[in-house]
């Protein structure tokens, strides 16, 4: 089975983990101090997908749509 993620990309995401623990991995535009883990392995999957590292691609979340019926009937 092959990779889902390269060497390359992980390396992103461990060096993006290094700097979220030493205090100096700072977000996007607001430049604010990363202290959550999980956005520490977004900003480094993010920097390999920048650099053409195989990384899958973003997961979109999917809405939940009620029909018009449903939401008539469940009003009564």
């Amino acid at each position: 089975m092959a990779r889902k993620y390269s060497k390359g990309a992980a390396a992103k995401v461990k060096r993006a983990m290094k700097k979220r623990k030493a205090g100096t991995l700072k977000s996007g535009r607001s430049g604010r101090k990363v202290k959550s883990r999980k956005q520490a392995i977004a900003i480094g999957l993010s920097e390999a997908r920048k650099e053409g590292k195989k990384v899958p691609k973003k997961k979109t979340g999917k809405k939940k749509t009620v029909k018009k019926s449903k939401r008539k009937s469940s009003k009564k």
